[in-house]
């Protein structure tokens, strides 16, 4: 055979190599049907251009015990002759596969599929030559190259052509030519039309974070990827490579020998010269050789280790699309559809996530929703507009948010687990780094491109530093990354989702403050967040002993404790099925989506509000990929209006909810003497203006008595936001007035309080704010439980003049309305924030 350069050849590889191609001739799925299973592999080859034949492993183990034994222990020693093997099976399916073009096409064998998958620690030398498979995570790709397998030399001297020189890890010649009467052995030329180039790649695999062991650094090794299977694996991909271990010159170790050697021996004649003046120094004796080979692996095929290893190898070079279809076999269909059908499904889909860590109903939605994700859309000028959520939790500690971040990065298979402390903005984003063999600049690959079409999620993202925190400004919005360092220009794709934990400033969330005082964050990353919730640690007896019986209750049982309606392989399988929709909004969506943005942008700008942050046009592109998100839950190919309403919910619940703490103003309600009747305590100010508005109203039956009134009174409670805003409008109007009154004469410089509440109730009217009679009554009882508050406890209003003398046992009715007639002022020290 030429193609091994005419020299003996190897009978035990032609017997297998005999075997293999009777193996490709015979083999069969299914032994009733005629159908040859390697017949679609030609015709893929033929039809696609390829030159790869794809080999499942489990085939050949079924077929012959004593071929699988061979590939398997010797396959660096037999792969020339299985590449022989494909190529006459391809030529008797398809004799037009060899055309006088193309006198030197190959067909390149590819296995996959095998029945053990070792890690990277377990490659040793005892695995030369040997076919296994290597899973590990992706971190560094190289550019393709050209690589010269077979080179064809003509002798500059004589003229003779030495065809096949196989190359030896580096550009080798012929030793000597072939002419009898020439001894040329230096003066070469290559011949590149008539030599062999196949394409090259190195990849830098490195172990995946679980293998690991305890207090080891994580090992890399090159993995040299040729021909079709090049740029299948990308940076962040956690991989199967099946190959052969090979050994190779350590091109550094070359270039300065004896700077790596571990010790010498020194030559005899040194030793003879310096005999008896000196004794053995450390380990030189023992002569330890310099190091300079190393390991690297020489790969066949190339599968993402997604939990589908029985795909169709041949289609899985299409997945580099985060958008592909993947197949669902028909069973998979069903169980998805009845899950879909269950009572309250997605309530039970919400329960299922993070079983461990119990209640947090609000939070565990959040990361469904940003598991599923909404669409991704490109606009015709090529901009691209993110359809992945991020959401960031802020919480007391010990509230379970790194449990949270832990279950999500094993739950989805392309995710990155970091700590902002120690996350430099090289590490979150990409570093340039030197190749050390070739000198050149390249890419290699930080947290958030590994996490691409995947999740990062980031730990105590309040300790980052500053100028780290910026660096991820671009990868939160626009999901790309621009490099412009060494020479290297280069933008790259982040698209990922963020799950964010933050500690609140000082250790405890400050439920009097708004988000923003509470967490040290920049306003430019917090509204990038779609969803930032908040966990408090406030003690509640049901509630603390339903969470230790919980947590009891997983130490003592383990698995058995937890009980989740679905399993996480059905939730991972549910989740990957709902993500392959592309859910589009209705036009009712769509008119919702609108409405409830000006609704959030005017509550935004209401005087007196106190907001966790600034709504923008983030904040409603946010309420789009939430609406896509929850019609992918509900397996909807359009976005409804419940799904909007929803969306809206989550958004106004993710913070304010916490914000404004309820202040009771129960105590100054019964100050008041407003838990008896006061239907007549006013007159509708739609009506007109009359001034007969207290103390016209008859006694109220004695039929009960003050306590008993007192007894009945329901609570009135307002919100913190609603008590500040009346507060303020309050003081307002008093200074006002006080400027007014010192102007033009010298009467006391204040206002009865009837005559402000007055004010403040024809102000609301004038902006169409009551429909009703019983709203006007309702805002006259919390103006005085106020007005009462800030005299009494508060002590931002001070009383002039007090015309009530009666005692306290006078009926409540007269005391309300003597209270009415007091003059109120404002504090001189009370300065308005």
């Amino acid at each position: 055979m030429e193609a091994f350069g005419g020299f003996v050849m190897d009978e035990q590889a032609i017997q297998v190599e005999n075997v293999f191609l009777e193996f490709l001739k015979s083999f069969r799925l299914d032994a009733n049907k005629p159908e040859l299973y390697y017949e679609s592999e030609v015709e893929a080859i033929r039809g696609g251009e390829s030159t790869m034949m794809y080999i499942d492993f489990s085939h050949v183990m079924g077929f012959n015990d004593a071929l699988q034994t061979a590939i398997a222990d010797e396959y660096l020693r037999f792969e020339p002759y299985l590449r022989n093997a494909c190529k006459r099976f391809v030529i008797e399916m398809n004799p037009s596969f060899i055309s006088d073009e193309t006198p030197n096409k190959d067909i390149n064998v590819s296995f996959y599929n095998l029945p053990f998958t070792k890690r990277l620690r377990e490659l040793t030398t005892a695995e030369i030559g040997k076919l296994v498979s290597v899973t590990g995570v992706v971190t560094r790709t190289s550019e393709v190259r050209p690589e010269l397998l077979y080179g064809t030399f003509k002798c500059l001297d004589c003229g003779s052509v030495i065809k096949n020189v196989e190359q030896q890890f580096k550009y080798t010649q012929p030793t000597i030519c072939v002419s009898p009467t020439c001894l040329n052995r230096a003066r070469w030329a290559l011949l590149r039309q008539e030599s062999k180039f196949a394409d090259w790649q190195r990849v830098r695999m490195q172990e995946t974070s679980k293998e690991i062991p305890a207090g080891s650094l994580p090992r890399s090794l090159d993995v040299i990827l040729r021909h079709e299977i090049v740029e299948q694996a990308r940076a962040g991909d956690t991989v199967i490579f099946t190959g052969t271990v090979v050994v190779i010159p350590d091109i550094s170790a070359l270039a300065a020998p004896g700077e790596r050697a571990e010790c010498r021996r020194d030559s005899s004649q040194q030793k003879s010269s310096t005999a008896g003046h000196e004794g053995v120094k450390g380990l030189k004796a023992l002569g330890v050789r310099d190091l300079s080979y190393r390991l690297a692996f020489i790969a066949n095929s190339v599968q993402i280790a997604d939990g589908s290893r029985n795909t169709d190898m041949r289609n899985r070079q299409n997945d580099s699309n985060e958008d592909e279809q993947q197949q669902f076999t028909g069973e998979e269909l069903d169980e998805i559809q009845q899950m879909r059908n269950t009572p309250d499904y997605f309530n039970k889909l919400v329960g299922s996530m993070a079983p461990t860590v119990f209640g947090h109903q609000d939070i565990k939605r959040a990361v469904l929703l940003m598991l599923l994700g909404g669409v991704h859309k490109t606009t015709h000028e090529g901009i691209n507009l993110r359809g992945d959520i991020n959401v960031c939790i802020v919480g007391d500690p010990s509230c379970a948010k790194s449990q949270f971040l832990k279950y999500t990065a094993g739950i989805v298979p392309r995710s990155v687990y970091t700590s902002g402390k120690s996350s430099s903005a090289a590490g979150l984003t990409a570093t340039v780094a030197k190749e050390p063999e070739t000198g050149e600049f390249c890419i290699e690959a930080g947290a958030l491109m590994l996490a691409d079409n995947g999740i990062c999620c980031i730990d105590e993202f309040d300790k980052m530093d500053i100028k780290d925190q910026v660096a991820i400004h671009e990868a939160m919005e626009q999901q790309t990354i621009s490099i412009t360092k060494a020479g290297i220009q280069a933008t790259l794709n982040a698209r990922t989702s963020i799950l964010a934990a933050a500690n609140p400033v000082g250790g405890r969330y400050d439920k009097s403050k708004p988000l923003k005082y509470n967490v040290n964050l920049p306003p430019a990353i917090l509204s990038r967040f779609d969803l930032v919730y908040v966990m408090i640690d406030d003690p509640d007896e049901v509630t603390d002993y339903h969470i230790a019986h919980h947590i009891v209750r997983v130490h003592q049982k383990h698995e058995a404790a937890l009980s989740p309606e679905f399993t996480t392989v059905q939730l991972k399988r549910y989740i990957a099925y709902a993500k392959t929709l592309k859910p589009k909004l209705s036009p009712e969506a769509r008119k919702l989506l609108v409405e409830s943005y000006v609704a959030l942008r005017r509550g935004d700008t209401t005087p007196g509000t106190r907001v966790a942050y600034r709504m923008t046009v983030r904040q409603l592109e946010a309420l789009i990929r939430l609406s896509e998100a929850i019609a992918r839950s509900h397996l909807e190919t359009l976005v409804k209006p419940s799904h909007v309403l929803l969306a809206v919910r989550l958004l106004k619940t993710s913070v304010i909810s916490v914000e404004s703490g309820d202040i009771d103003l129960s105590e100054y309600q019964d100050a008041n003497g407003d838990n008896v009747d006061d239907t007549n305590d006013t007159e509708d100010p739609a009506n007109g203006d009359e001034d007969q508005q207290n103390g016209s109203a008859e006694p109220a039956p004695a039929t009960a008595t003050a306590a008993d009134n007192r007894a009945a009174a329901p609570k009135l409670v307002i919100s913190e936001e609603e008590y500040d805003r009346i507060t303020q409008a309050l003081v307002i109007r008093l200074r006002q007035h006080e400027e007014t009154v010192n102007k033009d004469s010298s009467e006391l410089p204040g206002m009865r309080q009837k005559d402000l509440i007055r004010w403040y109730i024809d102000q609301q009217n004038e902006k169409k704010k009551y429909s009703s009679q019983e709203q006007v009554k309702l805002d006259i009882k919390k103006l005085r439980a106020i007005i009462e508050s800030l005299v009494c406890k508060e002590g931002h209003l001070i009383v002039l003049a007090n015309e009530q003398e009666a005692a306290e046992a006078e009926e409540p009715r007269r005391r309300a309305s003597q209270r009415d007639e007091r003059i109120l002022a404002v504090a001189p020290n009370y300065v308005i924030e």
